[in-house]
């Protein structure tokens, strides 16, 4: 194998990218500027060596711990938890949510061999019990594994003087009745709101 083929085998490996985005992704780095390439070759390799996950809530930070947890104007008596860094920022996109978060690195999987021991639930126990929280938002992905890791979060939580909320599901702006599934219809009308 050559260069050029590994890089297109190794490109292929990110998530989204298939065999030919790769190939292109390998055909124009070659075209490009050397210095375009370098700087992004040194890109991954400082994102990789400086970022870390935060010591308390698990994002992805450069310092620990992070500016989230950090920030005095955030409320602290409220935690979202959310399976991954990345939630996080889907979530701040809002400008609506001001609280603390909770990574939990994952969803329980069991056909994927992941349990509850592989997720920081131990660790968001410990906060629940140590810092002034009373609610816990949970916005785990509407996903069976989402779901499950959701019902198994708020049983655990039910022994503590916690508030437990999840984010509600429904239509989504813009959608039509005719194909929305009926899960995701049957949850619309239980969790309907007043107007």
């Amino acid at each position: 194998m050559n260069i050029l083929d590994l890089l297109i085998t190794n490109l292929s490996k990110l998530p989204g990218i298939g065999k030919k985005s790769a190939s292109r992704i390998a055909y124009y780095l070659l075209q490009a500027d050397h210095s375009y390439v370098e700087t992004l070759a040194n890109s991954i390799l400082e994102m990789k060596r400086n970022i870390k996950s935060c010591s308390i809530c698990g994002n992805y930070t450069e310092q620990d711990p992070c500016d989230i947890c950090t920030d005095p104007s955030r409320e602290k008596n409220r935690i979202c938890i959310v399976e991954s860094p990345k939630d996080i920022g889907t979530i701040e996109a809002t400008h609506v949510y001001h609280g603390k978060y909770h990574v939990l690195m994952g969803a329980i999987s069991p056909i994927d061999g992941i349990g509850p021991g592989n997720l920081r639930i131990r660790e968001l126990l410990e906060r629940v019990k140590r810092e002034p929280i009373e609610e816990v938002i949970i916005a785990t992905n509407p996903t069976i594994e989402g779901e499950t890791t959701a019902q198994y979060i708020a049983e655990l939580l039910k022994k503590a003087n916690v508030a437990v909320t999840r984010l509600a599901l429904g239509i989504p702006v813009g959608g039509d009745l005719e194909y929305t599934d009926s899960l995701t219809l049957a949850r619309a009308l239980k969790n309907r709101n007043k107007i």
